[in-house]
């Protein structure tokens, strides 16, 4: 089988040959050219084109190409719908760079259909257009997790991928580890409150965490088990105020801004974890057919011991101040009845997927220090399985010191997709260190002022398989 990259040189190759032909042999390759799109956004410089269609299962899906298009195109979950008016949209088609992709109405938390979806979608793309010379799979939360599905599942398919925000624990673990943070919050703050059997009516599973989380950041105990759920679940000490605005970072010594932190992640701003918690986790049970999560076995006083140090300290400040006893704690969750997953929903689960870290294109991510949602640490669990395989030299890991979920700025995402297309083009990579990335995207121009930090992610804690 001959793969989409060679086509695309052939064809370049071929369209250089007819180019240089008589004028009558180049009026004839320009009437066989595939027809693209109709013209839309009136107000663009780029004068793009677009194209929109459904794909086989009714999954929308819509591209934007420029009219001086350089080759490359971006395809992303997410896009149809609203892809086309953002930021990021307007300043890759000033660099030449189509960008498109599907939406999840139709495979909400059926992550391998929508894996599958970005290869349907881009061979729409080039029937319409011709070949591309750069396909990059790419795209921010649930568009992130499944770019790095792309590149494990469709490597003859895509050039290379850029998961923004995905978290990369896989479908399994990534959750195993949000039900340890819900269910030592059950056991410790609010008993009796859904772990994983979540109602049919969400909103008011979600409004009875929130409520009592915030009844127990009353109290000096309940500030010290909310830290401690924190710790365990590997939450970011760090999140947006309930009215979206962003705090600095915690000092690594404050104990209580350390805590406060930790809850705004939990439960305050606009997106909540322990929301996110409570409406995904039923649309994946519904999608498996069972529950997918379990922790028998899970020792939480272990995991305390190898969590975040700075936030570990501050779990022990906080209960020597409340007076509580963190051993007695430890050994009530020990005692805890356990939760057992279905197995069947499990193998289904794992199907949209396990990250095995078998790379054979480029992956370059992006995660936030501070998201609540893709917590951090997944990270971890995804740069050892590539080094198992062997394939570290196709993989590079930049990080933002941003709080909330995929809360990077347009120049920031731009700075990370041109950095892979320079390493595509060049076929080496380009520097990739914070500074490095921040003079990339400072020279993209606009505020806020690039993010990138140096930061090494802690241990994941819950990798499936383990």
């Amino acid at each position: 089988m001959i793969r989409r990259k060679t086509i695309a040189c052939l064809a370049f190759a071929l369209a250089a040959v007819a180019g240089s032909g008589t004028a009558t042999a180049a009026s004839a390759a320009t009437a066989a050219m595939p027809p693209g799109g109709t013209p839309c956004l009136p107000d663009s410089p780029a004068r793009p084109t677009c194209i929109s269609g459904t794909l086989d299962d009714g999954t929308p899906y819509e591209f934007v190409v420029p009219a001086r298009w350089n080759g490359a195109v971006v395809v992303a979950l997410d896009f149809a719908g609203s892809g086309r008016n953002e930021p990021l949209t307007a300043r890759l088609l000033a660099d030449g760079v189509a960008r498109g992709g599907t939406s999840r109405a139709i495979t909400g938390w059926d992550i391998r259909s929508a894996i599958d979806n970005q290869a349907e979608a881009l061979a729409r793309f080039e029937d319409a257009y011709g070949p591309a010379r750069y396909a990059i799979g790419s795209g921010t939360s649930m568009g992130g997790f499944v770019a790095a599905g792309v590149a494990q599942v469709h490597p003859g398919t895509f050039d290379a991928a850029v998961p923004m925000c995905g978290g990369l624990g896989g479908s399994v673990g990534q959750w195993n580890q949000k039900l340890d943070t819900v269910f030592v919050l059950e056991r410790l703050v609010a008993p009796g409150l859904p772990v994983v059997d979540i109602p049919k009516d969400v909103d008011s599973a979600r409004k009875a965490w929130i409520d009592a989380l915030a009844a127990a950041q009353q109290t000096p105990e309940g500030r010290a088990r909310i830290a401690l759920a924190a710790a365990v679940g590997q939450l970011p000490a760090w999140g947006r105020n309930p009215d979206g605005s962003t705090p600095p970072p915690p000092g690594r010594g404050d104990a209580d801004a350390l805590q406060q932190g930790a809850y705004l992640a939990l439960a305050g701003g606009p997106l909540p974890y322990v929301g996110q918690a409570m409406s995904s986790r039923r649309q994946i049970m519904d999608v498996v057919g069972g529950n997918p999560s379990w922790n028998t076995g899970v020792d939480y006083e272990k995991q305390l011991s190898l969590a975040d140090p700075v936030l570990r300290r501050a779990v022990r400040d906080l209960y020597k101040t409340a007076g509580l006893d963190l051993a007695a704690d430890l050994s009530n969750l020990a005692a805890a009845p356990r939760i057992a997953a279905d197995p069947d929903a499990v193998e289904r689960f794992s199907r949209g997927i396990v990250l095995t870290g078998d790379l054979r294109i480029p992956v370059l991510t992006v995660s936030g220090t501070g998201d609540q949602i893709s917590t951090v640490a997944q990270q971890q669990s995804y740069e050892e399985n590539v080094r198992r395989a062997g394939a570290g030299s196709l993989l590079r890991q930049t990080y933002t010191e941003t709080v909330g979920h995929c809360d990077f700025s347009p120049a920031e995402q731009e700075a990370a997709l041109l950095t892979m297309l320079d390493r595509l083009r060049s076929g080496h990579w380009p520097a990739t260190s914070a500074p490095a990335m921040n003079a990339r995207a400072a020279a993209l121009a606009a505020g806020p002022a690039p993010r990138y930090v140096p930061f090494t992610p802690p241990r994941f804690n819950r990798p499936y398989p383990g």
